[in-house]
């Protein structure tokens, strides 16, 4: 299993997850565009990921601002002097009981959750047929994505519909030799649980850790994921060895959700 000298774009690279995969794959040998709404951490990843013999490029863009993801392809393009992978990982969680959910909780979350990934998908597949080669799409789906969770109903909402894009995309694009996957973390230790677990603090009363525990105690394999047990998937999904597998949104939770 390979991606050495491939050039893949990962979103929400600046830290967590996207931090995670992007430093997997460099080591792996894959020269990386680092995507982040957050200019301000990239240049520590970028840094990173140089350490480990590959190349890097930065790029600040909202993935929600469809210009700004079809920029961003075309920057890695110009300065990796390539375009093989995209990882749509960019994500927000939100909180809050669906009685409580506005307009203004809906249109963000989507925007960034979905419409993100709907535009990663059309740069990412225009982009590989105008370089007259396949490539490979993966996206950020989650265990959300295969149940709907109490106080997380619109979250759930997005990534149930990050599934369906990547079904419907993967029958779009396969006569172009593009496959289309997505990855489902389940409970991993990042600030995005950090937020969730407070933010189950206010709404239920439960001491603050509580909730991360009481989902932690829920996995079979006994413990919490890392950004590292996710980057293994994405890793195997960036690679040749998945070239038939497409369509699929592949659960990485250690045995809470089964299918």
């Amino acid at each position: 299993m390979s991606v050495k000298d491939k050039t893949i774009l990962v979103t929400g690279a600046s830290q967590g997850i996207g931090r995670g995969i992007a430093l997997r794959l460099a080591k792996d040998g894959a020269n990386i565009a680092l995507v982040d709404i957050k200019a301000d951490k990239l240049d520590s990843v970028r840094s990173e990921v140089e350490a480990l013999g590959v190349r890097a490029t930065t790029f600040t863009a909202d993935v929600s601002k469809r210009d700004e993801v079809y920029a961003a392809i075309d920057h890695a393009e110009k300065e990796l002097g390539g375009f093989d992978v995209i990882v749509n990982n960019a994500g927000i969680a939100q909180v809050k009981p669906l009685a409580d959910v506005g307009p203004e909780d809906l249109e963000r979350i989507f925007r960034i959750n979905v419409d993100g990934v709907v535009w990663g998908i059309q740069a990412a597949a225009k982009k590989f047929q105008a370089r007259g080669h396949k490539g490979k799409i993966i996206n950020a789906s989650s265990i959300a994505g295969h149940d709907g969770f109490a106080m997380l109903g619109v979250y759930s909402a997005t990534k149930f519909a990050v599934r369906a894009l990547t079904q419907a995309a993967a029958k779009e694009y396969a006569s172009h030799g593009i496959t289309v996957n997505a990855y489902c973390p389940g409970i991993v230790g990042t600030d995005m649980w950090v937020e969730i677990d407070e933010r189950f603090a206010e709404l239920t009363g439960a001491p603050k850790g509580e909730t991360y525990k009481k989902y932690v105690e829920g996995i079979a394999l006994g413990r919490a994921q890392t950004p590292e047990d996710v980057a293994a998937l994405v890793a195997f999904l960036s690679s040749d060895d998945s070239d038939y597998i497409t369509g699929q949104a592949i659960l990485t939770d250690g045995g809470i959700v089964y299918r």
